[in-house]
């Protein structure tokens, strides 16, 4: 791997600085007056900016994508082909998550079937989440990328060139992906179905 230092300095600075401004819609936000097809792609790309040009481009927020997640239903269906704030609140998690999860384990944080006021208070919930969490990105990012940035906010963690900073994020992107999956997965049981039963499964967590 080859990487221009100071090319990533730059890229790690602008998306800082967009990640601090940046912020999923609030409910009451989110257009209720029933949108087609296409203008939802585009509502979804603009709400979703924080996502390289790439994937908004290329599969990832498309009406095949939608109809799709349709089909299986993973959302609502919308009526008479026009889809309201329950659905596009459903689409902004869905398409949040769907790089970070499987569809099943997303429909475990927010299923099919809820009312008008489970849905706002799953969706408000998540948003303000998403908020907190992409500051504390911010900052552990920083830290982490601190001597390629040149500041002093320096720890033993922190990765002295690109390609170090590259696979301590993949490291811990799978790290983070298997807690949320095995929290997940706890969802209704207690110790006698969902703990660990012997030594060699507790060290498997």
């Amino acid at each position: 791997m080859a990487y221009d230092k100071a090319l990533v300095a730059g890229k790690l600075r602008r998306w800082e600085s967009y990640l601090n401004s940046f912020r999923l819609p609030a409910w009451e936000e989110i257009p209720d007056l029933g949108l087609y097809m296409e203008q939802v792609t585009v509502l979804l790309k603009d709400y979703l900016d924080y996502f390289p040009p790439e994937l908004k481009e290329e599969q990832f927020i498309t009406a095949a994508t939608i109809n799709n997640y349709v089909r299986i239903k993973v959302m609502p269906q919308p009526i008479k082909r026009r889809y309201y704030r329950e659905h596009i609140a459903y689409l902004i998690i869905i398409l949040s998550l769907k790089h970070s999860l499987s569809i099943a384990l997303i429909q475990r944080i927010i299923p099919t079937g809820l009312s008008r006021e489970e849905v706002e208070r799953i969706y408000t919930a998540f948003a303000a989440r998403h908020r907190l969490t992409a500051q504390y990105f911010v900052e552990q990012t920083r830290r982490l990328a601190g001597p390629i940035l040149e500041h002093e906010d320096v720890t033993e963690m922190s990765a002295d060139s690109p390609e170090a900073l590259i696979i301590t994020s993949a490291v811990m992107s799978g790290f983070t992906r298997l807690l949320t999956e095995k929290l997940l997965l706890l969802e209704g049981k207690d110790l006698s179905d969902g703990g660990t039963i012997d030594r060699q499964a507790s060290e498997r967590l």
